[in-house]
């Protein structure tokens, strides 16, 4: 089947549909219109000049400047990780924490993916890395955020109940332990709904993708099988890492909780 190429005409007919919900929403006074306009300007240029990038990619296959593009995928990552919380942790450790947490697991788990899983030559073939990179951040960052942001929520809301735990006798790991396991909690569970419902209720991105480009269907569902198996593995290994990285940073070498190291809110 041949690909159906898309139209300026084409986008600009979806781009009247988001014209049209600026405007209900004006109307119905919700307050993001503008907000939605400027959001959806946003992705559509950062999505032209990533189109106009990666064709540039695929052509020359430079490992420095594919080296480039992933360093700077994820050193955006590691920003919106911290930018994500309510309560910061102060100097570089949120920061830090990010991007370590997504260090360990994007990248890691994309090198294993191409190099032992599906054995791509080279293995920093663009149409391969790019991609499979990108998914695994985007969905993993999330994950890690949410973990994140709800152990410095709750240690900041559960001071007085720590403390007692901690004048207790009580370690600093068990003093936190149902914070830390409430957090983690919360980094699984939206990747938990999307592969209980992928199929069902919903056609995940990947798979559609695929399809729209012509890819026999049963293939793309193996694919969409890989990535949404290796998004669960690495946000669950981002966020346990995160969260275990972030808690421990909570307390001083006197099991004092230090909530100091805490910003007391988000900008």
């Amino acid at each position: 089947m041949e690909l159906i190429r898309l139209t300026p005409f084409s986008l600009a007919l979806t781009a009247v549909l988001v014209l049209l919900l600026a405007l209900l929403s004006y109307r119905l006074h919700l307050g993001v219109g503008r907000r939605l306009i400027i959001a959806a300007l946003r992705s559509t240029v950062q999505l032209l000049l990533l189109g106009m990038v990666l064709t540039i990619l695929f052509d020359q296959r430079n490992p420095w400047l594919i080296g480039l593009i992933t360093l700077i995928m994820l050193s955006v990552a590691s920003h919106e990780v911290t930018a994500r919380q309510k309560h910061r942790y102060a100097g570089g450790w949120g920061y830090g924490i990010g991007a370590a947490s997504m260090l360990l697991s994007s990248f890691s788990v994309t090198l294993l993916t191409l190099l032992v899983i599906i054995r791509v030559e080279p293995w920093y073939t663009p149409q391969y890395l790019i991609p499979l990179l990108g998914m695994l951040l985007g969905n993993t960052m999330s994950g890690v955020a949410l973990s994140l942001d709800n152990l410095s929520r709750a240690a900041w809301g559960k001071k007085g109940e720590i403390e007692a735990r901690l004048m207790l006798g009580a370690e600093f790991g068990e003093a936190i332990r149902e914070i830390r396991r409430d957090a983690l909690r919360s980094g699984l569970i939206p990747i938990i709904n999307s592969m209980s419902v992928a199929g069902v209720v919903s056609l995940p991105g990947m798979m559609t993708g695929q399809i729209l480009g012509g890819s026999p269907p049963f293939e793309a569902a193996k694919y969409q099988i890989l990535i949404l198996l290796l998004i669960a593995f690495g946000t669950g290994l981002g966020s346990i890492f995160a969260v275990y990285a972030g808690s421990a940073r909570l307390f001083d070498e006197r099991q004092r909780l230090r909530l100091d190291r805490l910003n007391s809110s988000a900008d």
